[in-house]
């Protein structure tokens, strides 16, 4: 006689079969959206910067259905974990990077002050210890600006295009060579995202190259969410012909964001990605409130190489800065 199944675990087995069944359409609608691009709004648009962590959770739940047999449920878990790993994994373990363009090269730094939160000295010590070439600042206001002449910035990157601000409105472009102000990518409600102008020497075409401090709006709650897509499709503008551009700041978006993958779209590559470093964390610092997410970026002409990506904090910014050395095509 066939051995039955006791009636308590027949009963009981169903709440599970729902439960696990509820877990993978979660996952299953959260990698559609990444994978689609479809995330609009809040709170999707703020929730998909933890895709690596989702990515993570979906491979453990694949583990889980497969050990309570639930075959389904596994089969959808298993579409959603490859969608959510394949989106990753490429970015933070894949060494993409030309390093070596042959031309000059430029060590290109980008950090958000938090409106005068950091430390003036360190934020110096950075770019003297880094050999920093170009700095991009956000959230600097005039105050920030002077205390950091005061400190010396000033001996090492003596040009400076201003768009300080007060509170968090504010950025700025710092340089060992001579600025030019081209402007502002930024819409009139928008946070300043200066455009400086240079020529390096050396470098292929008269070396024309625009150094943007990106700074958008954080998408936390629905008008700033209208905001950041509005300001992050300033960013696809492109540059003047024969000008390199490069785009350094604080995106307040990851490379899970189709905002985001759209200005790479347009013709950019993001260094640290391009490095298999791409979910080096550099927000939050202080508190660690949230899992940490990398929202702080530079991105890059395609002509130009990119090495030695480093993510360094400093005291009293919930940001950490990214360094990154970038190389111009040589010749002419």
């Amino acid at each position: 006689m066939a051995e039955r199944t006791p009636v308590g675990v027949r009963r009981g087995s169903r709440p599970v079969t729902v439960l696990v069944g509820l877990v993978a359409a979660g996952f299953a609608a959260f990698a559609l959206a990444r994978g689609l691009g479809l995330e609009r709004g809040f709170p999707l648009v703020p929730l998909m910067a933890y895709t690596p962590y989702a990515a993570g959770a979906a491979v453990l739940a694949v583990a889980l259905a497969g050990v309570l047999r639930r075959w389904v449920s596994l089969a959808v878990l298993s579409v959603a974990a490859a969608v959510l790993v394949a989106a990753v994994v490429p970015r933070a373990a894949v060494f993409f990077a030309v390093t070596d363009m042959g031309g000059p090269e430029l060590r290109v730094a980008t950090f958000n002050v938090l409106g005068g939160g950091a430390r003036i000295d360190e934020i110096v010590g950075l770019v003297r210890e880094h050999g920093v070439d170009v700095l991009a600042l956000q959230e600097v206001t005039p105050e920030v600006l002077a205390d950091l002449s005061a400190a010396g910035l000033d001996d090492l990157l003596p040009y400076t295009v201003d768009h300080s601000g007060a509170g968090v409105e504010g950025s700025t472009v710092h340089a060992a060579l001579p600025l030019t102000d081209a402007g502002a990518l930024n819409g009139p409600d928008g946070f300043a995202m200066p455009v400086a102008a240079m020529e390096v020497p050396g470098a292929r075409y008269g070396g024309a190259v625009e150094v943007v401090s990106v700074h958008t709006p954080p998408p936390l709650n629905a008008e700033y969410v209208a905001a950041w897509e509005t300001e992050l499709a300033a960013l696809t503008a492109p540059p003047p012909e024969g000008v390199r551009r490069i785009l350094a700041g604080d995106f307040n978006a990851t490379l899970d964001h189709a905002a985001l993958r759209d200005v790479l779209d347009s013709g950019y590559l993001d260094a640290a990605a391009e490095l298999g470093e791409g979910t080096r964390p550099t927000w939050p610092v202080l508190g660690r409130t949230l899992p940490p997410v990398t929202i702080d970026h530079v991105l890059v002409d395609p002509g130009m190489g990119v090495a030695d990506l480093e993510v360094v904090e400093v005291t009293g910014s919930d940001h950490r800065a990214v360094v990154v050395t970038v190389t111009l095509p040589g010749g002419r």
